[in-house]
C-alpha cells in the first residue's frame, strides 16, 4: 500500500471462530471495499488451539479459515482486496504455508505473509500458550511490502484494523489522534454483526433491516482519523448510534482503552448519525502507549464434571435437600477439592407442561485430578436413580471428566518481544518497539449533568429505558448501559451508582466495582472485578463469559421517573 488522502473502506467478516461462513463472500460481492479484516481469537480460543496443537504440532489454527479462502481467494484477487487475519492463532507460520499451499493449488499469483513474535510460551513453564498482544505495525510493513493476505498470531483486535490503515495513510508511532481513531473503528468492527443490530438490546423495536442475518460492518477510515461506520446496502441488520455505542462499550474499562500502539480515550469518541445506516466517529484523541504489553497466559486447572438433576412438582426445595445430602455422603470418602450447587427456580405452579413444572439442581465439581471428579461423581449420582427424590431424573448422565482451563494476565516490557513482519519474499523485517510511552492513569471523574426534578416515579425494569452490554475479561466482567436522550442521562447518571448496582447484581455485593463516566455516550461502564472466577475456560457460572450479565441488569426493577416512559 502507499501513502495517500483517499479514504480506506476496512470491513470485518468474522468476529469469532466460528462465525458465519460465508461472510467473506458477502462482504466481498457486496459492495466495495479495500481490505477485510478477519477476527477468529479469544481467551477460550487460544486455549482450544492451544490443545489442538497438544495432539498435532502442525495444528494450532483456525482451520475454518482456508475453507472459507478456497471459495473466495480468487475473488478477492480479482477484487484487489487485501485480507489480514488473526487465524493463525498460535501458528501463524503454518497458517500462512497453508494459504500458499491453496493459492498454488488454485493458480492464483498470490503474496501471503505473516506476523509474529506474540509467542512467548516457552517462557512461562506450565502454560499451553502464552501470546502477548501484538499491535498494528507488523501488519502494516506487510501490506506496505505489496502483501495480499496477512496472517497474525495474537494481536489486539483493533490492530487488524490500525495496521492497514497505518499502511495506507503513512500514519507513524507518534500519530496518536489518529491511531486511536483507527482503534476505536477496529474496536467496532471487530465483533462482526454486533455491530450492526446482533445482541442488541433494543432489537424488539422495529427496524427497516432485517435482524435474521444481519450484514457484516465495514468502516470508511479517514487519513485524519476519523471513520464513517456503515455496512452494504441491502444487507440486513441497521447501524445506528445505539448499536456503535453498544460495541464501544463492549468488553472496555475506564475512559483509557490502553493498547500496544496507542491508548484511545473513549472519552472523547463522538458518534453522530450520518445517514441511514451510517454512523460518523470523530473526536478521538489518542495517547502514547502503556510501556508494557499484555500476555494471556492459559493453562489447565483441572478438571471438571457436572450433572443436572430435575426436580418436577411439588416439594421442589426439600427434593434439592434431600439430593445434596445423599450426594454429599457419598463423596464424603473422596470429597473434590471444589464442589458447587445452584438451584435454578424454573418451575412453575400449576403449570401446563412438565417442562414448565420442573427446577433444575446443578452439582459441579472441580478437582486437580481426574478420578476425583469422574467416577466417583457418575457413580454416586446414577446409584441414586431408584432410591432418592419422587421423579428423579437428570438431564444427562455425568461423564469421567473434562479438562478446564484457567486463563490470566501478565505484563512485559514491549522492547521484550520480538515482533517480527514475514514478508511474502521471506525477508524478516523486525517492528520497533515504541519509544514513546506513557503509564494510563485514572481519569478525573467528569462532572454529572444536572438531576431530574423530583416527580411521579413507576417501578418498572431499567432496560424500558437503557441499553446494557456485557461481556469477559479473564475473571472480570464489564457491564457497560447507556441511554438515548439526554433527561435519561440525567437519571442515569445519579440513580446508578455502584451501590444501586450492587443492590440489583446481588452477585456482585461483595466483588470490588468501578464504574466509569462516559458523557459523550451518555453511557455508565461498571467493571466487576472476579465475577467469573478464573475466566471463561474454568466455567465458574451458569453464564461463563457474562454475555448476558447486562440483560438481567436491565430486567431489574427500579423507581423510573414517569416522565421518561
Amino acid at each position: 500500500m502507499t501513502t495517500t488522502a483517499t479514504p480506506l473502506r476496512i470491513g470485518n467478516f468474522s468476529g469469532f471462530y466460528g462465525d458465519r461462513a460465508g461472510a467473506l463472500r458477502e462482504m466481498l460481492t457486496g459492495g466495495e471495499v479495500d481490505v477485510l479484516t478477519g477476527d477468529y481469537l479469544a481467551e477460550l480460543t487460544m486455549l482450544i488451539l492451544a490443545r489442538d496443537r497438544l495432539k498435532d504440532p502442525s495444528a494450532g489454527y483456525a482451520r475454518t479459515f482456508p475453507r472459507q479462502l478456497e471459495d473466495c481467494l480468487g475473488l478477492a484477487r480479482e477484487r484487489g482486496v487485501r485480507i489480514v487475519t488473526n487465524a493463525g492463532g498460535l501458528n501463524p507460520a503454518g497458517l500462512a504455508d497453508a494459504v500458499r499451499a491453496l493459492a498454488d493449488r488454485l493458480g492464483l499469483p498470490v503474496r501471503v505473509a505473516h506476523v509474529e513474535g506474540d509467542d512467548l510460551t516457552a517462557r512461562y513453564p506450565g502454560s499451553l500458550a502464552a501470546h502477548a498482544y501484538l499491535g498494528g505495525f507488523g501488519i502494516a510493513e506487510c501490506l506496505r511490502a505489496g502483501a495480499d493476505v496477512v496472517v497474525t498470531g495474537r494481536v489486539t483486535d483493533a490492530a487488524l484494523v490500525t495496521g492497514p490503515a497505518a499502511a495506507h495513510f503513512g500514519w507513524t508511532a507518534t500519530d496518536h489522534d489518529r491511531l486511536a481513531g483507527a482503534v476505536v473503528a477496529g474496536h467496532v468492527l471487530e465483533c462482526g454483526a454486533q455491530a450492526t443490530g446482533g445482541n442488541y438490546a433494543f432489537f424488539g423495536e422495529r427496524r427497516p433491516g432485517d435482524l435474521r442475518r444481519p450484514g457484516f460492518p465495514l468502516a470508511e477510515l479517514h487519513a485524519d482519523g476519523t471513520a464513517v461506520i456503515t455496512k452494504h446496502p441491502g444487507t440486513g441488520g441497521f447501524v445506528d448510534v445505539g448499536t456503535v455505542t453498544a460495541q464501544l462499550l463492549y468488553e472496555t474499562g475506564g475512559a483509557r482503552y490502553a493498547g500496544p500502539d496507542v491508548t484511545a480515550r473513549l472519552d472523547t469518541v463522538r458518534l453522530t448519525q450520518d445517514g441511514p445506516d451510517r454512523v460518523r466517529v470523530e473526536g478521538v484523541r489518542g495517547e502514547a502507549p502503556p510501556p508494557t504489553l499484555k500476555v494471556g497466559l492459559n493453562r489447565l486447572g483441572g478438571f471438571r464434571n457436572e450433572v443436572v438433576f430435575v426436580l418436577t412438582g411439588l416439594d421442589v426445595e426439600a427434593k434439592a435437600g434431600l439430593v445434596k445430602e445423599q450426594m454429599s455422603d457419598a463423596l464424603a470418602t473422596s470429597p473434590p477439592a471444589d464442589v458447587r450447587w445452584e438451584l435454578a427456580r424454573t418451575d412453575r405452579p400449576d403449570a401446563g407442561t412438565e417442562e414448565t413444572a420442573s427446577a433444575l439442581l446443578r452439582l459441579v465439581v472441580r478437582d486437580p485430578a481426574q478420578e476425583a471428579v469422574g467416577r466417583v461423581l457418575s457413580g454416586a449420582a446414577i446409584e441414586l436413580a431408584l432410591a432418592s427424590y419422587p421423579g428423579f431424573h437428570v438431564m444427562a448422565p455425568p461423564g469421567k471428566g473434562a479438562p478446564y482451563g484457567v486463563f490470566e494476565d501478565v505484563y512485559v516490557p514491549q522492547g521484550d518481544v520480538d515482533h517480527v513482519a514475514v514478508l511474502h519474499d521471506g525477508r524478516r523485517v523486525a517492528v520497533d518497539a515504541p519509544q514513546d510511552t506513557a503509564v494510563p492513569g485514572d481519569v478525573p471523574e467528569p462532572a454529572l449533568p444536572e438531576p431530574l426534578p423530583p416527580g411521579p416515579t413507576t417501578r418498572a425494569p431499567l432496560g424500558l429505558l437503557a441499553g446494557a452490554r456485557s461481556g469477559d475479561k479473564g475473571g472480570d466482567a464489564n457491564v457497560g448501559v447507556w441511554v438515548r436522550s439526554d433527561d435519561a442521562w440525567r437519571w442515569l447518571a445519579h440513580e446508578l451508582t455502584v451501590e444501586r448496582f450492587r443492590q440489583l447484581i446481588p452477585e456482585a455485593a461483595g466483588l470490588p466495582v468501578t464504574r466509569h463516566v462516559l458523557p459523550r455516550l451518555r453511557a455508565l461502564n461498571f467493571l466487576v472485578e472476579g465475577i467469573l472466577g478464573e475466566g471463561v475456560a474454568a466455567q465458574a457460572r451458569f453464564d461463563p463469559q457474562a454475555k448476558a450479565l447486562g440483560e438481567w441488569l436491565r430486567s431489574r426493577h427500579l423507581d423510573i421517573p414517569e416522565v421518561l416512559l
